[in-house]
């Protein structure tokens, strides 16, 4: 049976996180996103990052609570989060991430996403989340 809609992209994702405010300043240095709203009743935060949204939710706040225990290196909010950018330049990533004290999870890979295969890099958020900054895709 066909769907009555067609998935257009990623609107947004939503991650729980134990320091909001760490989180706000690492989306924002690092993955380059742009506070567009916070709603502090709710402990919650957007970011705009290209098209989509990454919300933040303190697993202390009101939404976040409702997800128990915070994410640790046992028990993940998520396998991780990949955002398409562009220019992919390992080196100048690496170096980004190496002044901001981001450590990567290994070099730049080949790997399969929506546009094909392509070079990717992983590196963790302050709560242990898995960012992959995905490029375009090699050879057509």
């Amino acid at each position: 049976m066909k769907a009555p809609f067609s998935v257009q992209r990623i609107d947004h994702v939503v991650l729980r996180v134990m320091d909001l405010e760490r989180s706000i300043a690492f989306y924002r240095t690092v993955v380059g996103c742009e506070v567009v709203r916070q709603r502090e009743s709710l402990g919650l935060v957007h970011l705009r990052a290209g098209a989509s949204m990454i919300d933040l939710v303190s697993v202390d706040g009101k939404l976040g609570s409702r997800g128990g225990a915070a994410a640790g290196k046992e028990a993940r909010n998520v396998d991780h989060l990949c955002l398409r950018i562009e220019p992919f330049d390992e080196a100048d990533l690496l170096a980004h991430l190496r002044r901001s004290g981001v450590v990567p999870l290994g070099g730049a890979e080949i790997n399969f996403g929506a546009e094909g295969d392509g070079l990717s890099l992983y590196f963790p958020d302050p709560d242990g989340n898995v960012i992959e900054f995905k490029g375009p895709s090699v050879g057509g």
